[in-house]
């Protein structure tokens, strides 16, 4: 009886530092907005493929089976999207993630009554948020911004 209680009790210790180990802290991912592309639309709506760069700057893995996000530019919220797309960015690694997004009529409207005094060639700053689901404790969320750059037509200076 005391040989099957060490083994158990050896057991539920090996468990518990695998369980800790896993927990350790990691590096916050690096995502940026890697490309927009259009898609057919319906009715009032506009539709993208949304393409984030996920890079992975940790000894670990990291497995999602979804992701979910929202884009804000010039400070107002434009888009949002689903995916249930799966997928893994490897360790020290990257992985392009694809997400289709929809833009309401409202939502463009109130986008283009912001955008009265824009000029060619000036920056648009986006802010994306989201998250890559990985199950129940493994929900990474993110949030990163830059500035969208529409070239300006040719031959302005």
């Amino acid at each position: 009886m005391a040989v099957v209680t060490r083994l158990l009790a050896s057991l539920a210790l090996l468990g518990l530092l695998t369980a800790c180990a896993s927990l350790a802290p990691r590096d916050p991912l690096h995502i940026d907005l890697a490309g927009l592309e259009p898609l057919p639309s319906q009715g009032l709506e506009a539709r993208f493929n949304l393409k984030l760069r996920v890079q992975n700057p940790n000894e670990r893995a990291v497995d999602y089976q979804g992701v979910a996000l929202e884009l804000e530019v010039n400070g107002q919220p434009l888009a949002s999207g689903v995916s249930a797309q799966r997928g893994q960015v490897p360790r020290f690694g990257e992985a392009i993630i694809e997400v289709p997004v929809t833009i309401s009529a409202f939502s463009a409207l109130r986008q283009t009554w912001g955008l009265a005094g824009y000029q060619p060639g000036q920056g648009l700053p986006y802010v994306i948020r989201g998250k890559l689901a990985s199950g129940l404790v493994g929900t990474t969320r993110f949030t990163t911004q830059g500035q969208l750059r529409w070239p300006e037509p040719a031959g302005v200076r």
